[in-house]
């Protein structure tokens, strides 16, 4: 049995893990073949960053995650307390259903839904470029919420709920204990909502796609582009560095929690 779950454990990890080393491989292969390497050489890395095209789609596709994490971390932080301060366990219970409605829903629809708003709007107002960085920001911020919201929301239920009530009687305004009491205990919930964010944001296609106008191109748009014709090799280069920049991250976030656990 336990030579079984091993077998099995390989298995996923080399579906998961084997198509990013090839990946990675390639970045390093001296010519375009995706199924010969014909020796090591760092050629594609120099013409990645001989590429402006691609830098700004990169530059393009880190605004918008940012912006858009930010903004889904402000309101869903504060969507979250109010859902969970609520006193109406009905209307709690069918907030709570809504909130969840957009991740069951398939990006397609949600994409769709969007264009057809943003261009309803945009002729109502009279607007000559209906599509836009802005329509993009609303839709990411759209779709990231209800992760968000479902990050801080657990934090908010382990919370001591005498703790708010502490701070008041010791003269602190609502507000104030919000920021000096709840906020620092839900903050981990917050810091993980607002990853969550960034990433389903720097990732997405389907709801870009709908709602990008002809000024804005991200990442994940460009190399869709490719596809109808070649996509080259710098590609691959840029996608190894991305992964390498991800790796350190998740390895430097790792360590700091392992000293926080040893500080205890």
């Amino acid at each position: 049995m336990k030579t079984l779950s091993r077998a099995f454990m390989i298995l996923v990890f080399g579906i998961l893990y084997i198509p990013m080393m090839v990946l990675v491989l390639f970045s390093f292969n001296s010519s375009k073949s995706t199924g010969n390497f014909t020796g090591f050489s760092f050629k594609w890395y120099a013409e990645l960053f001989r590429d402006s095209a691609t830098f700004i789609a990169l530059r393009n596709t880190l605004i918008l995650a940012a912006c858009s994490a930010i903004l889904a971390t402000i309101i869903g932080t504060l969507a979250a307390v109010g859902i969970y301060k609520m006193k109406n366990k009905y209307l709690k219970a069918s907030i709570n259903t809504v909130t969840n409605i957009p991740m069951m829903n398939p990006d397609i629809v949600t994409g769709i839904s969007m264009m057809l708003l943003f261009v309803f709007v945009g002729g109502m107002l009279g607007l000559e470029d209906k599509l836009s960085f802005w329509t993009m920001l609303i839709a990411h911020t759209t779709f990231n919420l209800p992760y968000v919201i479902l990050s801080v929301m657990p934090k908010l239920r382990q919370m001591d709920v005498h703790l708010p009530e502490a701070a008041m009687d010791l003269g602190c305004t609502p507000l104030q204990a919000f920021f000096k009491v709840e906020l620092h205990t839900i903050l981990p919930g917050i810091i993980t909502g607002m990853m969550m964010a960034f990433t389903l944001s720097l990732d997405d296609f389907v709801i870009s796609f709908f709602t990008s106008g002809s000024d804005f191109q991200t990442l994940p748009l460009l190399i869709y582009s490719m596809t109808k014709k070649e996509v080259t090799p710098d590609m691959y280069a840029l996608s190894t560095i991305m992964m390498t920049a991800i790796l350190i991250l998740m390895l430097l976030t790792n360590i700091r929690s392992d000293k926080k656990k040893q500080v205890k």
